[in-house]
């Protein structure tokens, strides 16, 4: 394989990325549920011909994807080996979360690409649907003890053979969602976003070569685990380990553990999971290839600088053990996958900052409070509100954290209030930042929010609610405080209620004019309270995040004498 200069090498990363993105924008675009064209739930990329790790992957979309959509490729690669069938122009498409990460409201297509005949990458959708089935609507079912309760399990299967799309398929999704226009909208949405990556191969082919464009994807492989190398190797040698725990699995009260030792020798890293809890019945499990995944989400986040690439991993070992919560097996339900994966971030930072606490965040709020808000119209037509909610991020070396961020586990956008009130018989009462609610420091906490949403259909509605950090607040960094816990309340004939779990519960029925709230956690603080300077805090009082009394009660009373 010919060697490629490092400019030409920079120019075709650029133009490989840029296909990925405009896959994302063409599906954002496109798709008919909120989940993906507002929230931006969704991703794109190019994947290696015989191994199906990433090559290049969108922006755009979320980063828990570069990492799972790599073992739904090698899924396809296995599966179309068994078959020896593989064509140009087929599409796989499949959500089973054990073989492809994720949960299964997450649906994956992905299409080998051919140049002359032959196999040169494959290229790879992956969508959250609005409704694929299941007990609860909108799929996450706090519940589930088995992914059956969960959602439709579809291995991978081909949706289209030689480019002749299988109709049989595409009614045996539609038949198995509460919401079938949505899905067939983002099912071409998906379709259409494909086609368009292999005309933009095409082109790009026509212009390089496949010699050239083949050396240039290798080159970006080497030169991902070069710098993963090279900014280990800036770190002291040692070992660190921190824990949290997850409310519980929505079954049992029970905490489950999440421990992480970071170990660094060298230009190599280790990341061991052993000590965390065993599998457990409720659905916070996930499989190894999420937590593969997620070990990558972490590592972007601390090393910004690094790209979308598999070699970025080459020098990191993933320790999982077997039979727990991080390796769960089929049929293990994986539906609130999100709020493990959140914790797991959190001490992988949690960990990072004893051995350089400049390069991360204290904890961010850790849940995405997944809401399901479900009825019938008066004309009998099933709605179904899914969605998730913002909170504080964590403090940082150089500033405060971000109020009302999302998770960090994507680059996605909180829906609009506007958005979902046009789109569903709903009203927001309330959406605003919740006051005292940051974990303190020298630089706090980003606020968390305080949603309040009314249900206006006569029928009335149930919901559903899948949350976290209800008993376990996010922690604080180098000194810093923590946040404040997560709040879940909801509206009957005799006032408010919280859930017996704290944070989890389904089957909540409410009637016309009642109404949910969520009071979402605020992110740690980084450094000690004691270094936060007077004039912030007397801003941050003069503002309305955060009374007087709280700033007495965490910072002292100093701060009153920097007051106009």
């Amino acid at each position: 394989m010919s060697e490629i200069d490092p400019i030409t090498l920079s120019v075709l990363a650029g133009r490989m990325e840029q296909i990925a993105d405009e896959m994302d924008a063409t599906l954002f675009r496109a798709a008919f549920n909120p989940i993906i064209a507002e929230a931006h739930d969704a991703s794109h990329g190019l994947y290696h011909a015989q191994t199906g790790d990433t090559l290049v992957q969108g922006k755009s979309g979320l980063p828990i994807f570069v990492g799972v959509m790599s073992f739904a490729v090698k899924a396809v690669i296995e599966k179309a080996a068994a078959d020896g069938d593989l064509e140009d122009g087929d599409i796989y498409i499949f959500n089973d979360a054990h073989i492809g990460g994720t949960h299964l409201s997450d649906m994956r297509l992905v299409r080998p690409y051919f140049r002359d005949g032959e196999l040169f990458c494959y290229l790879a959708s992956v969508g959250h649907w609005h409704d694929v089935g299941g007990n609860v609507p909108g799929n996450y079912n706090p519940a589930a003890t088995e992914v059956f309760q969960e959602a439709f399990v579809l291995p991978p299967v081909k949706l289209a053979r030689a480019g002749e799309v299988n109709q049989d398929i595409i009614d045996i999704l539609l038949r198995n969602t509460r919401l079938p226009q949505s899905a067939m909208g983002d099912l071409n949405g998906q379709l259409g976003a494909l086609d368009l990556g292999v005309r933009r191969m095409d082109e790009l082919l026509d212009e390089y070569g496949a010699e050239t464009i083949a050396a240039a994807l290798e080159a970006l492989g080497h030169r991902a685990e070069a710098l993963m190398r090279s900014e280990l190797t800036d770190l002291p040698d040692g070992r660190w380990q921190a824990e949290d725990f997850l409310d519980n699995d929505g079954i049992t009260d029970e905490p489950l553990r999440i421990s992480v030792a970071l170990e660094i020798r060298g230009d190599q890293m280790t990341l061991d999971f052993s000590g965390s809890s065993p599998q457990c019945a409720g659905p916070v499990n996930i499989a190894l290839p999420t937590t593969v995944a997620t070990a990558y989400v972490a590592i972007k986040h601390i090393f910004p600088a690094l790209p979308a690439n598999a070699g970025v991993m080459r020098p990191i070992e993933v320790i999982v053990p077997e039979g727990s919560l991080l390796s769960a097996e089929f049929p293990a339900p994986t539906g609130g996958y999100t709020e493990t994966i959140l914790r797991m971030i959190d001490v992988v930072f949690s960990a990072f900052a004893k051995a350089a606490p400049t390069r991360v965040v204290a904890n961010a709020y850790g849940t995405i409070n997944a809401l399901s808000i479900a009825g019938k119209r008066k004309n009998g037509q099933p709605w179904v509100m899914f969605s998730f909610y913002g909170g504080g991020h964590g403090g940082s070396p150089e500033t405060d954290g971000l109020n009302h961020g999302n998770a960090p586990i994507s680059t996605a956008t909180i829906p609009p209030m506007e958005i979902l009130e046009a789109a569903y018989p709903v009203m927001f009462r309330q959406w605003a930042l919740r006051p005292d609610s940051a974990g303190p420091g020298a630089h706090r906490g980003g606020l968390g929010a305080i949603y309040e949403i009314e249900v206006l259909e006569e029928n009335g509605a149930e919901a559903f609610l899948f949350g976290e950090r209800g008993c376990f607040a996010p922690k604080g960094i180098v000194g810093g405080g923590d946040g404040a816990l997560n709040i879940f309340s909801y509206e009957q004939e005799d006032g408010w209620h919280h859930p017996p779990l704290t944070s989890k519960m389904r089957g909540i029925r409410l009637k016309q004019g009642q109404a949910v709230r969520l009071e979402t956690p605020g992110g740690g603080g980084y450094g000690a309270a004691s270094d936060r300077a007077p004039e912030a805090i007397a801003r941050d009082v003069a503002r309305g995040l955060i009374s007087a009394a709280e700033a007495d009660r965490t910072y002292g009373t100093d701060w009153r004498e920097g007051q106009a």
